[in-house]
């Protein structure tokens, strides 16, 4: 059996213990040998190098294999033995992306090695099989996150804004991290008198390779990491999927389960606005709840295992559709330079956060202003006074979930009520705690701080009766909707509505594709969807069985 060494144990290690590390029967080690390759490492071998991207995922035949992993210090520490039977991968050698753990060969050891591209072949072919191997490679990238081990670290306090905001880029993402707070780690005060004298250069990133980042954008963090897939894009894909929110994602599933190659791009994280939700409660089959980046993770996870390439973060700055008209590929232009090809666009880029008027609004943006509210915001809030903007669902979840750790919420409502805008258990949930003030006919209309300080007071006037109130409140999270992301659509000639979102149904037969052939529109930035989760992900279900009917009229022709 494998097995685990003394080290840090998170919960998830210690309780599915026998699900993250399976040992194959005979039967099972049988049906393998038709997918990998023999390959043999010598004692004492490199099997993996945090960091670096590794042949493949491999099965011990005989020997072992000695996982290791390395603490927020640079230290190594044991996790797991690899022997006859078992087999050592996570979720990234699905995607071929960077390890993040160490690996090494201990005694000759003989094994069957596995791509990317094989991996993905026995997820799919094996169902019973696959079923276990997928569960384990979830579980292992699980406890990698409880531990923090092979990721980045993050070295500033925990209350620096760009710490928050590039905690909550890598947790969006499922990337595991350690934070070091120099308040009470002398090796993070250290590091940070060497390479951050001065305020504005903090947080520090130490990458998986060694190299340090002075408060880095979170596409600068990507490339140091190794997330960002920057391979060539050679290929001419059935399905080219811009935004990864709930509609993306499924149509990316859907598409890839059903055969078709698909590339998804988008510029933040996968899931969109909805995986930022602390609790979605009203989709079907969660009685309990889940939340958004829970879900928006099993699909992501689901489209990686049916082969869906995925470019995140990465943003399409351009769209060439005009070659549809002749039959031919589609292209995409990405932010890198690069342009992806594709038969078929579904457009699913969402919509970006709706911004009040309010003076020093942008300057406070990651700064105490959020457009989100998970545990990483929440932490920061604990026991202060936090205002939630916004009078739909979104806003009663956060305000909701805040109100679990902060000491009071104030929550502004342009509105006489919330009836017209919210559903009533969430209502029904907010009067019921007692730490939630509703505010209505309120408006939010000034914000104090410096980009040094953060917010440190808030003003919102309430229009009936004509009054103004000022708190000194640090964090303010606002949920007014969102505008059409179409600004990349400037070069296809798409057809839009007088708001910008993107016009559907000119065709009967194909009621999801736009005005030009070929591209089709999806969740929130089509023009008369519904705004919710559930309805995207039917859409992005619904669009693949019409992206069927246009190929194979296409091919027809």
């Amino acid at each position: 059996m494998p097995t685990l060494e003394p080290g840090p144990q998170p919960a998830t290690l210690e309780a599915r213990h026998a699900q993250m590390f399976p040992i194959l029967a005979a039967d099972e080690i049988a049906h393998l040998h038709r997918f990998g390759k023999p390959r043999r490492f010598a004692d004492g071998e490199q099997v993996y190098r945090t960091g670096k991207v590794s042949a493949g995922a491999y099965l011990v035949l005989s020997g072992a294999i000695r996982i290791v992993g390395r603490d927020s210090h640079g230290q190594d520490f044991p996790v797991v033995e690899h022997r006859s039977g078992s087999f050592s991968a996570e979720l990234g050698q699905l995607s071929a992306r960077p390890s993040l753990i160490d690996g090494r060969a201990v005694g000759e050891t003989q094994t069957l090695e596995f791509s990317s591209e094989r991996l993905h072949a026995v997820l799919i072919a094996e169902a019973a099989l696959g079923e276990k191997l997928m569960r384990a490679l979830i579980l292992r990238r699980v406890a990698l996150i409880e531990s923090g081990a092979g990721g980045p670290v993050l070295i500033g306090s925990a209350e620096l804004h760009d710490v928050a905001r590039l905690r909550n880029f890598l947790a969006r993402n499922g990337v595991p991290y350690h934070l070091l707070d120099p308040a009470s780690d002398s090796d993070a005060q250290a590091f940070i008198s060497r390479y951050a004298p001065e305020p504005q250069q903090l947080p520090l990133v130490v990458c998986t390779d060694g190299n340090v980042l002075r408060n880095p954008s979170e596409t600068e963090l990507a490339r140091c990491i190794g997330m960002l897939d920057t391979g060539a894009i050679d290929a001419v894909y059935d399905v080219a999927i811009a935004g990864a929110g709930p509609a993306g994602l499924a149509t990316a599933v859907y598409a890839s389960s059903e055969g078709l190659s698909v590339v998804v791009v988008d510029s933040r994280a996968f899931g969109g606005q909805a995986g930022a939700s602390a609790r979605i409660e009203n989709y079907l089959g969660f009685p309990t709840g889940i939340s958004g980046q829970a879900l928006a993770g099993r699909a992501y996870t689901q489209a990686l295992k049916f082969g869906a390439r995925m470019l995140i973060p990465e943003r399409v700055t351009g769209f060439d559709c005009e070659p549809s008209e002749r039959g031919e590929p589609m292209l995409l232009q990405l932010g890198d330079g690069r342009t992806a090809r594709a038969r078929t666009v579904v457009i699913a880029s969402g919509a970006r956060y709706r911004r009040p008027e309010c003076g020093n609004l942008q300057q406070m943006e990651g700064r105490g202003v959020w457009y989100w509210a998970s545990p990483v915001e929440a932490k920061m809030c604990a026991g202060e006074e936090v205002v939630v903007v916004g009078g739909g669902n979104s806003a009663g979840q956060a305000a909701v979930f805040l109100a679990g750790h902060a000491s009071k919420v104030w929550m502004l409502v342009r509105g006489p009520a919330l009836a017209a805008s919210m559903s009533s258990y969430l209502i029904e949930r907010i009067t019921a705690t007692p730490n939630i003030e509703l505010r209505t006919r309120s408006e939010i209309s000034g914000l104090a701080g410096s980009r040094e300080s953060g917010v440190t007071e808030v003003t919102w006037r309430c229009h009936e009766p004509r009054s103004a109130d000022t708190r000194r409140v640090r964090h303010v999270f606002l949920f007014l909707g969102a505008d059409p992301s179409t600004d990349w659509l400037q070069d296809c000639k798409v057809a839009l509505d007088d708001k910008g979102f993107v016009r559907t149904g000119q065709d009967r037969a194909l009621p999801l594709q736009t005005s030009v052939p070929g591209v089709f529109a999806i969740g929130d930035v089509r023009a008369g969807s519904v705004k919710r989760v559930g309805a995207g992900i039917g859409e992005g279900a619904a669009v693949v069985a019409q992206i069927h009917g246009y190929l194979a009229g296409r091919a027809a022709r």
